[in-house]
């Protein structure tokens, strides 16, 4: 793609967004619903937005998408206050209003050729993995698994799963309870002594669940991840222990989020070298053995 014809020209947004729920959880942690039906209408699973926090504070924020109901138009975005930015963010109140840039970033590209889909999320990287296992059980053909991990507080309802699945231990039992209601099967780890929960990370559940699995079962696996760097990593490790592809949705600090700082560009290496791409508009999904090479 010529750099004089960005692929993200055009399709970013500037909308005035209405809020219309904002629940406080555990941990510091808020479920923001913005009514932004632009956005909503182009959103994809993994993709952000960049958000304006307080009137007075000059920088946005770049928050996940957790998930996006284009007919009533709206965008549900869970954070945690990490700084003075989320701090004001968490005063706003339903009818308050928002300026939102987005939908940014490229984001998950679904195989349909391995309909067995794992979704491994983990602490502020929860978020598109959820949007990701909704959107992949209403195209249907696919058969998601999310397993997701915190360390606090799971900042959404939990339920005793009912939806069995082979591999995962059976005193395993702790679900999202919206996924849950959807079909879709999930699990939750924790090492907080959360009950019902696999005690231990994440990976290590995931790396359970493909043992499991036959050899010819495994062809129809792929892998979808979001999460902190070190978490990310150990994907890519259970990936290429498996022979499963991956995808990695990145977390990085941004100043613009739309490519003109290029403060958040990371190493990309293919067959042809090692590249420098931008976190916000090249990714903020990429292929895990690019971004994180067996050499590391």
């Amino acid at each position: 793609m010529s750099a004089n014809n960005p692929a993200h020209r055009g399709s970013i947004l500037i909308e005035d967004a209405r809020v219309v729920d904002h629940v406080a959880w555990e941990g510091d942690q808020h479920v923001l619903t913005l009514h932004a039906p632009r956005i909503a209408a182009r959103a994809k699973a993994g993709a952000f937005v960049h958000l304006t926090c307080d009137p007075n504070l000059p920088m946005r924020r770049p928050l996940s998408l957790q998930s996006v109901d284009a007919e009533a138009g709206t965008i549900e975005i869970l954070y945690k206050i990490v700084g003075e930015g989320t701090r004001r963010l968490a005063l706003t109140h339903t009818g308050d209003h928002l300026s939102c840039m987005g939908p940014i970033g490229n984001g998950f590209t679904p195989d349909a050729s391995r309909p067995r889909a794992l979704l491994i999320g983990g602490g502020v990287g929860l978020p598109p993995m959820v949007f990701l296992a909704e959107t992949l059980a209403q195209q249907g053909g696919y058969a998601p698994l999310a397993l997701l991990g915190s360390e606090i507080p799971f900042p959404f309802p939990t339920a005793v799963s009912k939806i069995p699945e082979t591999g995962i231990p059976q005193d395993v039992s702790a679900s999202h309870e919206r996924l849950e209601a959807m079909g879709i099967a999930s699990r939750l780890t924790s090492g907080a002594g959360i009950e019902g929960c696999y005690k231990g990370y994440v990976t290590d559940l995931a790396s359970t669940w493909l043992a499991s699995l036959d050899e010819a079962t495994r062809q129809s696996v792929a892998i979808y991840a979001c999460g902190p760097t070190p978490m990310l990593k150990a994907v890519a490790r259970v990936a290429r222990r498996f022979a499963v592809p991956a995808q990695v949705s990145l977390e990085e600090y941004m100043a613009c989020a739309v490519g003109g700082c290029a403060g958040c560009a990371v190493p990309v290496t293919n067959k042809e070298g090692t590249y420098m791409k931008r976190v916000c508009v090249d990714g903020p999904v990429f292929d895990a053995y690019q971004v994180f090479p067996e050499s590391n």
